[in-house]
């Protein structure tokens, strides 16, 4: 072989040698600065939660610090043995209380999958689809408002609307309470329920929701590090909780115990004027500021109750928090259309575009996964009254 090819597959050789020496000392001062910063940030954690760094929160805007849920109540057992939760649990896994005796509250809130029903939007009588997502039932005791537009303020008005619904459970309500009082079993445990053996509509929704406000979720690996078990989390997960609350600005919404603001907002999925429109809470207020505003859910178990949004819209959490990364800016208007048509979406200013990286995005979804806790399947009765 000539002495230049020699000397020429030598040089190659060496810069090839080169490039992996200095890819690899990169690599190494890329994660010397990644170690760094996990450790620094576990260090502003590891602490009392009173003692976090404040997180980063727009002018105006009203929140709670994050809360742990309590341990198990050891009195559970008891709450479910109570008569109007015993006759509400029968009632909700009962397809009695719809029209065509088939369909019942547990076909779309499932205790097998968080309480939701792993749908992009729900399937009820006569298979017809509804239009919005299921949300899970968990810990609605806490809640102030009901369905993604808020139009009921209590469980017990909430419990109505899908026993009613056409595309639901299709109940003529007339026919209702004398299905029940067709059936011996389910008069007694009125009675018991509520001390008198005449019953109604009202008492139907108090059972209901007396039954739905046990429904709690469990205590989350976060819930224990909040607790003061600062090794319960992965160093992914401590740097998604510190994203959390500042660079992504998830806090401007999601906070407190249930991580949610009880409030509505328009983040951009409104589909004005097209084939999937949904005006949100306008619909309920007919106020032009609610066009495309749909409630904050809470983001307690969030990755069992997939999928997401009002629309069922993402079931790729790293497709979700990308959306939220850009901003959603796409259903502003431009100048002089909001005069030309009050009732354009005009997407909420908290929405701004993030700039995070693809590792910070695993990372806040790591989070997440610490804010999930396993899940409880509730056994369904055995038997039915009948």
């Amino acid at each position: 072989m000539p002495a230049k090819f020699t000397w020429m597959r030598k040089g190659v050789i060496f810069v090839l040698i080169l490039t992996v020496v200095c890819l690899l000392s990169f690599s190494n001062r890329a994660y010397q600065r990644i170690s760094d910063l996990t450790d620094s940030v576990r260090q502003l954690y590891s602490k009392p939660i009173t003692e976090w760094p404040r997180p980063v929160i727009d002018s105006g805007v009203h929140w709670t610090e994050f809360k742990s849920l309590p341990k198990v109540d050891t009195s559970y057992f008891t709450l479910m043995e109570q008569p109007d939760v015993k006759l509400g649990k029968f009632l909700f896994f009962d397809p009695i209380l719809s029209g065509s005796n088939q369909i019942s509250c547990s076909s779309c809130h499932n205790p097998q999958t968080s309480w939701a029903d792993k749908l992009t939007v729900p399937v009820g009588n006569d298979h017809l689809e509804g239009t919005r997502n299921t949300p899970s039932l968990l810990n609605v005791y806490a809640r102030k408002s009901f369905f993604w537009d808020g139009r009921a303020g209590s469980l017990e008005e909430q419990a109505l609307g899908p026993i009613e619904a056409h595309h639901e459970m299709n109940m003529d309500l007339t026919k209702l309470i004398p299905k029940l009082k067709a059936i011996p079993a389910y008069n007694e445990l009125f009675a018991a329920a509520f001390g008198e053996v005449e019953y109604s509509m009202p008492e139907v929704m108090r059972a209901l929701a007396a039954f739905q406000r046990t429904l709690t979720s469990r205590r989350s690996r976060f819930d224990e590090f909040v607790d003061g078990n600062y090794k319960i989390l992965r160093d992914d997960e401590i740097r998604g909780l510190h994203l959390f609350r500042t660079k992504a600005r998830c806090m401007n919404c999601h906070h407190g115990e249930f991580f949610t603001d009880e409030a509505f907002h328009n983040i951009g999925l409104t589909y004005y004027k097209r084939k999937y429109q949904d005006l949100g809470r306008y619909e309920v207020t007919k106020k032009a500021d609610d066009v495309g505003k749909f409630r904050t859910p809470s983001l307690r178990d969030v990755m069992n109750t997939d999928p997401w949004m009002h629309n069922g819209l993402f079931w790729d959490m790293t497709g979700l928090l990308n959306m939220y990364n850009s901003g959603m800016q796409m259903n502003s208007p431009k100048p002089g259309e909001k005069e030309s048509d009050p009732l354009y979406p005009v997407t909420d200013p908290l929405m701004r575009k993030l700039n995070l990286s693809k590792d910070e995005i695993q990372d806040l979804k790591a989070f997440l996964e610490a804010i999930t806790a396993t899940k409880y399947r509730m056994h369904r009765p055995e038997k039915l009254p009948r």
